[in-house]
Order: structure tokens, then C-alpha cells, then sequence
């Protein structure tokens, strides 16, 4: 491979995904390296005052400042879009930074939102807190049902935003009908696709406008940084995003940069081989608790639109125990699966959401949500799945399940 073969979209959009997760996006200085250089360097020098006067002004290529550009980084941004399937991405320091990004640099004072009921903790709250300080209409919807999505549309209504597969309650949205229905009335759709990842799903093959990431999980995925990411077009990317990005600074350091890069060589493998463990695991004590919340298994309500639109799953599902006494005896009876708040690790991984990742939502969203005081979520990691299995059959043993 040459030096600049990485960035060239000619080649590399011919690549198979898997190609495109080792080598997409590479650049390789006149030294020739092998890995991708990680460049620590918050400015850059210029041979002359012109050449710095025409980068500035956006009439030549080339950096400026490390919270508009840095090679590193710029390396992940080219292979994540890759991956995407999209024509721009901009990293962002976090996963919150990434969604927080993609709906203000869009959204004004009037304006309405559609989100979906089911979401991580801090997404609902930026719906039900944030966006309404700033005069910013919000509706949820339970985003399984097909129909409301349209019923709630307003005359206002500029963004759809949802997550699928849902954290931690697994709800899947039909991607192409929901989609759809946006286009067809101008409204801009943002999906939150962290527990997929393109390696599982791709929105935009479904009409996703704009993909959102929390790169900390599953692209990273052995729990080391923090690293977000927004997809687009070009011309959203540049002429709505950046200008948001450039003037209130959620980038990404280079070193983070560097390490989800790394993880990304190996996401397709561990993306595929977590799904499988986590199905695995699941037909295994699914008749041991009382309920189920897996997109792997038939008993799902949206089995058959997570298998039409996903290639695999995902690594995390949840079961409910029944309260939240009989859920701590079971995490507390864990003596493999580490008990962590964090996903799309290599590592098996099981918490509690209603006493972390959705403790600081009311009780009455909880409720709406299906966040129940007996639910646990899991992520299923990389381990011998037999092994994952005899610990929670002990877990579950001991907790009287």
C-alpha cells in the first residue's frame, strides 16, 4: 500500500469492510511507518504568511489548529466514515460530546424534536433538560411503534433521534420505516448506533442522515479511552457540524484518537464473536429468569426487523429479575463477569441501570422507559462462553433463580 492509498476513497470504497477497519484512512509520513503516527502537537507552522492566510480562508489543504485538525485524528475521521458508509466524520471527545454535538449545531430556539422513548440515561436528558432550556420542543415516542413517530410531527418538528438497539432496554427501530417517514417530510434522522457499530449496522444503507458514536465502547472496545463520532455528508458535516465544533471545542485528543484506531482493526472479529457468545448466553438462562430482553432471540418482540437490518445483535441484552434485592444478589454473586457500567468491552461486564447508567432520571421516566429496579443489563465479552455461563448459573443459583 502506498504512502497516501489509506485516504484515497477511489481505492479504498472498493474495499470490503474488514479491509477497510485495518486500512482505511491511513497516512503514512515520508518515514514510512507501519502503524499510523500518533502526532502530538496542539499548532502547526507554515513556510509562509500566505499559506496560512489560504488555509484559514479554506482555499488550501492543510492544518490549522488541533481543535479543527490533526492528522491522527484526521486518520480515525477518514476510516470511521469509511466504515460508515458516509462522506465525512468528525471525531469528538466522547460519546455525549457526539450526540450533544449532532443535535445543537442543528437545532434552534422553536424548534421541535422527535426522540425515542428508550435511550441511554444522559440522551434522554438531554430531551427531557438540556434542549428545552433553550427553547427547544421535545416529544417522545415509544419507538416501536411505527405510527407514532409520524403522529408526532409538527410543523416544527427538524430532527428525529433514536438509538437501535436501545440502551439498556434493547428496543429496535424498523431503521427504513422510520427513516423513511423523515425524508419524506424534511426532517433530518440521527441514530445513535453504538451498540452496533457499522460492523453490525449501517443506518445510512436504511436512510439514516447523520450517525452518532460513543467510540469509548464498542470500537475501542477494551474499556481504555473515551472517543465519540458524527457521520454525515460533506456538506452537512462542513457547513452545520463543524462551525459548531470549531467555535465550542468537543475534539478528540490525538492519543484517543490513536487507541480507537488500534481497536478498530480488530472490531469486526470482536463485534461478531461478542454477538455470538451473547446469543449463546442467552438461550442459556433465558428460562431461568422472568424476562428476557435480548434481539438475538425469538422471543423478541423485534426479532425479525434486528436480524433483517443487523448482520449480528450485539454483545449486550438485559433480563429482569424481578426487584432490585434479587438483582444485587445476583451481581454481587458474580465471581468472572466483572460488575462495570461500561459496554462493548472485551471483557464480560454486567450493572444494574436503574442504580447507575438511568440513576439520575426520575422515577416516572424509568417507568416510561421499562427500566425496572429487577433489571440488569450484561455485555458479553470475549471470554470462553462456558465459562461466562457457569458464572452466571451460580450467580443466578445463588440468588435463588
Amino acid at each position: 500500500m502506498k504512502k497516501t492509498t489509506g485516504m484515497d476513497r477511489s481505492i479504498t470504497s472498493k474495499w470490503r469492510p474488514a479491509t477497510q477497519a485495518v486500512r482505511g484512512g491511513t497516512w503514512r509520513s515520508e518515514h514510512g511507518e507501519t502503524s499510523e503516527v500518533l502526532f502530538l502537537s496542539s499548532g502547526y507552522t507554515y513556510d509562509s504568511a500566505q499559506i496560512v492566510a489560504d488555509r484559514f480562508a479554506g482555499e488550501a489543504e492543510g492544518m490549522t489548529y488541533s481543535r479543527l485538525q490533526n492528522p491522527t485524528v484526521a486518520m480515525l475521521e477518514e476510516r470511521i466514515a469509511l466504515m460508515e458508509g458516509a462522506e465525512a466524520c468528525r471525531a469528538q471527545a466522547t460519546g455525549m460530546a457526539a450526540m450533544t454535538t449532532a443535535l445543537l449545531c442543528q437545532l434552534s430556539a422553536g424548534d421541535h424534536i422527535v426522540g425515542a422513548r428508550a435511550a441511554f440515561g444522559s440522551c434522554r436528558w438531554l430531551l427531557d433538560s438540556l434542549l428545552p432550556r433553550f427553547g427547544i420542543e421535545t416529544s417522545v415516542v415509544d419507538s416501536a411503534d411505527n405510527a407514532a413517530w409520524e403522529a408526532a410531527i409538527q410543523p416544527n418538528t427538524k430532527v428525529f433521534f433514536f438509538e437501535t438497539p436501545a440502551n439498556p432496554t434493547l428496543d429496535v427501530v424498523d431503521l427504513e420505516h422510520v427513516c423513511g417517514i423523515a425524508k419524506a417530510h424534511g426532517i433530518t434522522t440521527v441514530v445513535d448506533n453504538a451498540f452496533a457499530t457499522s460492523a453490525l449496522q449501517r443506518p445510512m444503507d436504511y436512510g439514516a442522515d447523520v450517525v452518532a458514536y460513543s467510540a469509548t465502547k464498542l470500537m475501542d472496545g477494551q474499556g481504555r479511552v473515551l472517543a465519540g463520532a458524527v457521520c454525515g455528508s460533506q456538506q452537512w458535516i462542513d457547513e452545520v457540524l463543524l462551525p459548531f465544533q470549531r467555535n465550542t471545542g468537543p475534539n478528540l485528543s490525538p492519543f484517543n484518537a490513536w487507541v480507537v484506531l488500534k481497536g478498530l482493526e480488530t472490531l469486526d472479529m470482536r463485534a461478531r464473536r461478542q454477538s455470538e457468545n451473547a446469543v449463546e448466553l442467552g438461550r442459556a438462562i433465558e428460562a431461568r429468569v422472568p424476562k428476557m430482553l435480548h434481539p438475538g432471540l425469538p422471543s423478541h418482540p423485534r426479532h425479525d426487523i434486528a436480524t433483517r437490518q443487523m448482520a449480528a445483535t450485539g454483545p449486550i441484552f438485559a433480563f429482569d429479575v424481578g426487584d432490585r434485592a434479587t438483582a444485587f444478589a445476583v451481581l454481587d454473586a458474580l465471581e468472572l463477569v466483572d460488575i462495570s457500567n461500561n459496554i462493548g468491552d472485551s471483557r464480560s461486564l454486567m450493572c444494574h441501570p436503574a442504580s447507575t447508567t438511568h440513576a439520575g432520571m426520575t422515577q416516572e421516566a424509568r417507568d416510561e422507559m421499562g427500566v425496572t429496579e429487577g433489571l440488569l443489563r450484561i455485555n458479553v465479552g470475549l471470554e470462553d462462553v462456558e465459562d461466562v455461563k457457569e458464572d452466571l448459573d451460580q450467580a443466578l443459583a445463588r440468588a435463588g433463580l
